[in-house]
């Protein structure tokens, strides 16, 4: 009976993880793939693996990447000490809300933003120039849009943070997965996330951009 108990307890838990967490069993003798990013490219991991079965082992952090000062904070765990072909990555929707003391999303009225530009544009050279000492071929992702009345953030703010994460990119010579530009009238109501078909088509921008890097090594 206890081990009974143990098992579901276990699956539990298990139900309660996003499916694009789970562990991933690599084929050999496959590229490797890495997606840095928030719940919108959890959103797309399932889709853009399938997209890519049989070329690439895409693998994703373990976790919400969230902003850019976490992604400091994590990136060499998430990079692990295995090579990687292709990483693909984004920074952007949670360093532009607004959050209260407290952590919660609130209006600009009654809280900071996460992470200004200017800091914004400093995280994302530091990240780049860790990123860039793997070896692998890099792709920016564009952040995508901000609804109106989306909650602790604001309309089009991610235009500025996309315009100093271009400028950044075009520095350090990355590659650009525009999926800003794709994401046109896929998301759900006041709301940053999207509908099923909005994340098949984040998805097949994300593969496709993978396959030509991939081509190019």
């Amino acid at each position: 009976m206890k081990t009974l108990a143990l098992l579901l307890f276990g699956a539990a838990l298990w139900g309660q993880t996003d499916p694009s967490l789970a562990p991933v069993v690599e084929t050999p003798g496959l590229p490797r793939v890495l997606l840095i990013g928030d719940s919108i490219s959890m959103g797309y991991t399932l889709p853009v693996r399938a997209l890519l079965a049989g070329k690439a082992n895409v693998l994703r952090v373990m976790d919400n990447a969230g902003e850019t000062g976490r992604g400091l904070k994590n990136l060499d765990t998430w990079l692990g000490d295995k090579k990687w072909d292709v990483i693909h990555f984004n920074f952007g929707l949670h360093d532009l809300k607004y959050l209260d003391e407290a952590g919660k999303y609130v209006t600009p009225d009654k809280g900071k933003q996460v992470t200004l530009l200017p800091q914004y544009e400093m995280n994302l050279r530091q990240l780049v120039e860790r990123l860039k000492k793997t070896g692998a071929t890099l792709i920016w992702a564009s952040t995508t849009p901000v609804p109106d009345a989306s909650s602790g953030r604001v309309k089009d703010d991610e235009l500025a943070y996309n315009e100093v994460a271009l400028k950044v990119m075009k520095d350090a010579g990355v590659d650009v997965d525009d999926l800003h530009g794709v994401a046109t009238e896929t998301q759900l109501p006041h709301n940053v996330h999207f509908t099923k078909e909005g994340y098949q088509a984040l998805a097949r921008s994300v593969a496709s951009s993978i396959e030509r890097a991939l081509a190019k090594r």
